[in-house]
């Protein structure tokens, strides 16, 4: 059997200015801070003093030991490498690499008689993208950076959410691996369903050493307790086994069944049957097909799993750290929870970041969410020559092997805004006939997926329509992207269209206060103190904030006086700006079939439009999002004219929604009330029209509709006011708080007095610890609501007054 040696000790972090201990896996920057080099780029505005780590070389030194084995062959693997380095083993050159997304294994079987230097010198990215830039010629992007010249986290370059930190280092593991005649190099597992029965055809490549080349080899397969064994085919190096399972538990995504895995192994055995190799995965049956049939609205992008067409609950997913070597399985199994805790159903491994570790995908592959996975493209044009392309098609082809084991994955996606680019971002004159990266997306990866993972549906690009006969970012037509609402006009505009899918919309809010604490210490804050500037990297971010918050609301003062006000504004505005865009499109199903929040994540901390902050800390918009994916969703939508209630029912039962309508005054008062019923069957879509005597008057701003369904031991709530929050003529806000202390957790009452609309309990202002089990709610006047917070320990005296700071609500313009 074949021996390892992991490389993680012993290593030493090199150059001119410094020698230090290294941590592998890790990068530069963990290894300085961890040295107490540098300061924390993510605090204050540090990450500016920290531009030249990646402009300068690298050089990490160990030492392995005397070769110690009685196998035939000994490799030195690197699980990752980023991104251009040299491979030094007693002094020579065994190798080169320039792409951090492959792996990398050399034979070093006759270097080792003693104990040997092993040194990876790492040339700064920097250096490699201009030099190729300069053998290819200029491309346009979105950002003035060179990252489409170099096979790299393109986001560690900047991003409108992230820092410019160029990482370089051994970012996933190293080790030895000694192995005699013959192991496995790949194993790619093709999974179908004929009638009941689960197929699993697993296609074999072997590599053989010298000795063991005529070696008579069997590989043997299991998937549950299910066996089967085939000799190797004659050439010597490949083979296909297909096991079958009957009646196999179908994996289904999250609300739709459950997510049964079957432990697969295949051996690859000697002559003597001796166990040579062994790969193990945890596999899945199901089927999916992505529906892009041309319908009488256009063209359609619908995923169905088992056959059964799913609306996709989706966000968009980032590298959660913007060093990838700090992400453990603990942090991807805590982020991806928090998005199954919300109803996501649907992750987007977005184009500008990584094939995520294996880590990522078991996860989703146990919480049913489905995974939709970019390459690594996005907002550039992309030379197709060399040396690029045959790095990216190496890399294509071993991230397709890596991840088709698992179930969650349903979609292949060729790149990130980079089809629109070209057509509405004058990428088209400046390339002038230049490749820009269409061979890559509609020629050589739609092959590979096709060669390769057959199973599996494949796209061209978000946004895409299909085809050159639409424009790519045609609503009517495959995907869209949502972003002139929030870079040009209001989000009440997301009401004026339905696409067929919305891969991505979102609109900002900055992070907790606690986070903001943390990151900007001892900072004066106001939106536009210096150190809140430096954590807003979009273009003109704080203007399209305040903009946006002027439409709704009255804008705080400026400066310190103002920001509390203005912080809780900003972030009620982004959960109202999603909640009118998920609301509306939801309401359209089937003809639209997905939403994917942009995004769920953030890598630092950051003005962003993610939904959890840099410190983890869920922001207002994430308990929103949980109502807003929640099977049951009741809102009140336009059609024909005038508000009407819609059912949306995405559970696998029938709602007979019995809706409560009641027409009520800003003081309390309720003028009129009834009842009507919104009868809406599984995974469909009810309307209910409001009668008239129902309705506020249009324009008026002391009427507003409140419509109320009965759900487990509360009620789903939906609102319809005719005017806008700046205009509505809201009371002076009245309430009474209570402090409950039950030792683990605290629980605050708010009985309301007078109508309160968005009321939000602030809990990292009672501590950084504390958390808040709900978000934004709104209480007429007698309602109370309960709000549970863990990890505060200051209830007692003053307690009261503690959580009145802590609580916001809209007020009065």
């Amino acid at each position: 059997m074949k021996d390892v040696t992991p490389l993680t000790d012993g290593w030493t972090l090199c150059h001119d200015r410094t020698d230090v201990p290294a941590t592998v896996p890790g990068c530069v920057h963990t290894d300085l801070l961890a040295a107490g080099l540098v300061e924390d780029p993510f605090l204050a505005r540090n990450e500016t003093d920290l531009a030249w780590v990646g402009r300068t070389d690298w050089r990490y030194d160990t030492v392995l030991g005397a070769r110690d084995t009685a196998h035939e062959r000994t490799d030195l693997v690197f699980d990752g490498l980023d991104t251009v380095a040299t491979v030094k083993v007693g002094g020579e050159t065994i190798g080169n690499t320039r792409n951090m997304h492959r792996s990398y294994r050399f034979d070093i079987t006759d270097r080792l008689r003693t104990a040997t230097p092993l040194q990876v010198e790492f040339t700064s990215a920097y250096t490699e993208a201009e030099a190729v830039r300069a053998q290819v010629g200029e491309r346009p992007n979105a950002y003035p950076e060179p990252f489409q010249y170099i096979r790299k986290m393109a986001c560690s370059f900047g991003w409108d959410w992230g820092p410019t930190l160029v990482t370089a280092g051994l970012w996933k593991p190293a080790r030895l691996e000694h192995w005699s005649t013959a192991r496995l190099a790949r194993v790619r597992p093709h999974l179908t369903l004929d009638g009941t029965t689960g197929l699993a055809e697993l296609r074999v490549d072997v590599e053989r050493t010298e000795s063991g080349s005529a070696q008579r080899l069997t590989a043997r397969a299991r998937v549950g307790d299910h066996t089967a064994t085939a000799t190797a085919a004659v050439d010597g190096t490949h083979t296909t086994l297909t096991v079958q399972v009957p009646d196999a538990a179908l994996w289904c995504p999250r609300g739709y069944g459950e997510q049964p895995l079957y432990e697969a192994e295949l051996e690859l055995l000697d002559a003597d049957g001796t166990v040579l190799d062994r790969w193990e995965r945890r596999v899945g049956f199901r089927t999916v097909t992505l529906d892009t049939g041309a319908d009488a609205h256009g063209t359609a992008f619908t995923l169905a799993v088992n056959g059964e067409p799913v609306f996709a609950r989706g966000v968009n997913w980032i590298p959660d750290d913007v060093f990838p070597s700090r992400i453990t399985p603990d942090r991807y199994r805590t982020r991806l929870t928090q998005a199954a805790d919300a109803g996501v159903n649907l992750v987007r491994v977005w184009g500008g970041g990584l094939y995520e570790s294996d880590d990522f995908y078991d996860v989703c592959d146990e919480l049913g969410l489905l995974v939709w996975q970019d390459f690594p493209f996005a907002c550039a044009a992309y030379p197709e020559e060399q040396p690029l392309r045959s790095e990216i098609e190496a890399e294509a082809r071993e991230n397709v092997t890596r991840l088709m084991p698992h179930a969650s994955l349903v979609l292949w996606n060729g790149n990130n805004e980079n089809l629109w680019g070209f057509r509405d971002w004058d990428w088209e004159p400046a390339l002038d006939g230049d490749s820009w990266g269409e061979g890559y997306y509609l020629g050589l990866l739609p092959r590979i997926v096709a060669e390769t993972d057959p199973t599996r549906p494949y796209w061209a690009g978000s946004p895409w329509s299909g085809s050159w006969d639409h424009h790519p970012n045609d609503p009517a037509h495959g995907t869209a992207h949502s972003w002139d609402v929030w870079n040009r006009t209001d989000y009440t505009d997301y009401l004026d269209s339905v696409p067929r899918f919305v891969a991505e919309f979102g609109w900002q809010a900055p992070p907790t206060h606690a986070t903001l604490r943390r990151a900007l210490p001892g900072e004066e804050l106001h939106p536009t103190s210096p150190g809140m500037l430096h954590h807003q990297k979009a273009a003109d971010g704080n203007g399209k904030l305040q903009r946006g918050l002027a439409r709704h609301f009255a804008v705080p003062e400026s400066g310190p006086a103002g920001f509390d006000r203005w912080h809780y504004l900003t972030q009620l505005n982004q959960a109202r700006a999603i909640a009118t865009g998920i609301a509306h499109w939801r309401s359209h199903w089937p003809l639209c079939a997905g939403t994917v929040l942009w995004q769920l994540n953030d890598c630092w901390p950051v003005t962003s439009w993610a939904a959890i902050d840099g410190d983890e800390r869920p922001k207002p918009l994430y308990f929103t999002l949980r109502e807003l994916y929640a099977d049951r969703l009741l809102t009140v939508q336009n059609r024909d004219g005038r508000p009407t209630v819609v059912a949306d029912n995405q559970s696998p039962a029938p709602w007979d929604a019995d809706v409560t309508l009641r027409r009520m005054t800003a003081d309390g008062r309720t003028l009129a009330e009834t009842t009507v019923t919104a009868r809406a069957g599984a995974r469909s879509v009810a309307l209910a029209a409001v009668p008239d005597d129902l309705l506020p008057d249009a324009g008026s701003t002391t009427e507003f509709l409140v419509a109320d369904v009965p759900e487990g031991p509360g009620v789903l709530r939906a609102l319809h006011f005719p005017v806008r929050d700046r205009q509505f003529a809201y009371p002076a806000p009245r309430y009474d708080v209570a402090v409950v202390d039950h030792g683990d957790v605290v629980d605050v009452v708010v009985t309301a007095r007078t109508l309160l609309r968005d009321l939000l309990l602030q809990a990292d202002r009672l501590a950084p610890t504390a958390v808040a089990d709900r978000g934004l709610l709104t209480l007429l006047p007698g309602e109370s609501a309960t709000v549970h917070v863990h990890g505060w320990d200051g209830a007692g005296a003053g307690s009261t007054a503690a959580v009145r700071a802590a609580l916001f609500m809209v007020e009065p313009a």
